[in-house]
């Protein structure tokens, strides 16, 4: 039963909060090395005193309930019908170290559209199911389940970050049903060592082999032993900020404001789920299954300010895994492109599938 659902978050949790910020333990750090080593310690200070004393977060909390929230067999999810008529339903997955709200954004531009925004389980108000395996094509057909629930037969769906595995998956396991992919990250691709990559191609590969060898740490980790790292995050909002935002300061063009930040880190907070998020990595790693071609129309917006800093990624390599329809190059905003540009992503999610529904 699809069921109503509200969010509130108990002010005694929000007091213990404020006060395990004002007794946080703070590092040393290097002079002079800015955020090469991590968050910068001056940042995480201000962002601190921010969330523990000026932010809002009944103000926030009122903001998200303007929403229609559902519960469905323990997904949570956001799902605004078009303002007039029936509108083109669509399916918007958020990733990591994201949540929901990041899709907000897109809302009031995409008044022509039946939208559902879940929470990936594990992540704020969706539980993570006990088990291991919770890979992107187990995400899928949770996704596809819930649409037809709600009495879609066919839909499209988009995403970045895991949002986009997922989304790919749906894809591939229910083409019948997924009439087009929007993307705004290539979350999975056709191996590195694929044979008669071009020039472009290589150059791709190479940059983003250097990428991983400084700034992959974080995915090493939460791949292996999200569990240790968990009880770090999961007692300390200071570890837990340094840990979120550093990812948010690196892969994005602008950041969003301080109050958007500081509400998704009290949904992990508020929900203890950074333990449960992180086993995304090891449930794809180790559990995960190797994608097929993807023979739907899709789009991809790319971003210059993405993981990858230097060199996007060429179109060509995306077709080797995908239909590729639309590819539409932007000249700002990065891996968070749903909050960072909503305006840019929501008109080149229209135009595509207006595009394909003509």
């Amino acid at each position: 039963m699809i069921e109503r659902f509200s969010i509130h978050v108990d002010e005694p949790l929000l007091d213990d909060l404020r006060a395990r910020i004002e007794a946080t333990r703070w590092p040393d750090q290097i002079p002079d090395v800015g955020w090469t080593q991590g968050t910068e310690r001056a940042y995480l200070r201000t962002m601190l005193a921010y969330w523990g004393g000026e932010f809002d977060w009944r103000a926030q909390e009122r903001w998200l309930n303007t929403f229609p929230h559902f519960m469905w067999d323990g997904i949570h999810f956001v799902h605004v019908r078009a303002r007039e008529g029936r509108g083109l339903p669509l399916i918007l997955t958020h990733g990591w170290p994201s949540c929901f709200a990041e899709y907000l954004a897109l809302v009031r531009h995409l008044d022509a559209f039946d939208l559902v925004i879940p929470s990936l389980p594990g992540y704020g108000f969706s539980p993570r199911p006990p088990r291991l395996g919770v890979n992107y094509r187990f995400v899928a057909d949770r996704w596809h389940a819930l649409m037809q629930e709600l009495g879609y037969s066919r839909y499209g769906a988009g995403g970045g970050d895991f949002g986009a595995g997922v989304a790919s998956f749906l894809a591939m396991d229910h083409p019948e049903s997924v009439i087009g992919l929007h993307l705004t990250t290539m979350e999975l691709s056709a191996p590195h060592d694929a044979p008669g990559l071009s020039e472009a191609e290589r150059s791709y590969v190479a940059e983003k082999q250097r990428w991983l060898e400084v700034e992959y740490g974080y995915s090493a980790l939460q791949s292996t032993k999200p569990q240790s790292l968990g009880y770090a995050l999961n007692d300390s909002p200071a570890g837990l900020a340094a840990w979120l935002l550093e990812k948010w300061h690196s892969w994005t063009g602008t950041m969003p404001s301080n109050d958007f930040l500081c509400t998704l880190l009290t949904i992990y907070w508020a929900t203890e789920t950074i333990t449960s998020s992180m086993r995304d990595y090891y449930d794809n790693r180790f559990h995960g299954v190797q994608p097929t071609f993807v023979d739907v129309p899709t789009a991809f917006g790319v971003f210059p300010c993405q993981t990858v800093t230097e060199g996007e990624p060429p179109r060509e390599f995306a077709e080797r895994l995908y239909r590729v329809q639309r590819w539409t190059t932007f000249d700002r905003g990065g891996h968070f492109a749903a909050i960072e540009q909503p305006d840019l992503v929501a008109a080149d999610i229209a135009e595509f599938f207006r595009d394909l529904q003509s």
